[in-house]
């Protein structure tokens, strides 16, 4: 069980390190051009800047705790942030009828729920 969770960690981790990397570095300009980043048009750049900041504290989150040992229940409560995040994800791709984005962030979301449950 111990290595699952590693395993869906470490691979929540990479996900939110590239969508962190994305939101915080390329301009918004070119995130709205790409598949799914169309959502980016109607939000500030101050705030897919702050998704991008935030996305990258979970992938330090998600793994650092645990692997250094100080404050392991950081991993959790991150994976718990990160539920949060994917709802609010699910829904502005679903008002967007972006429905494979949504099952995507769905699965996401069941990864850090496994994560979590499995954690705290």
């Amino acid at each position: 069980m111990n290595l699952a969770l590693w395993i869906c960690a470490g691979l929540l981790a990479l996900v939110a390190l590239a969508g962190g990397i994305s939101k915080t570095f390329v301009p918004k300009e070119k995130l709205a051009a790409a598949h799914g980043g169309g959502w980016t048009d109607a939000a500030s750049v101050g705030f897919v800047k702050t998704l991008g900041v935030l996305e990258l504290l979970a992938a330090v989150g998600l793994v650092l705790p645990a692997l250094v040992g100080i404050a392991p229940v950081l991993v959790p409560v991150t994976a718990v942030c990160w539920i949060l995040l994917m709802v609010g994800a699910m829904v502005t791709h679903g008002r967007r009828g972006e429905f494979a984005l949504v099952v995507l962030n769905l699965a996401y979301l069941a990864l850090a729920v496994f994560i979590a449950c499995g954690r705290f």
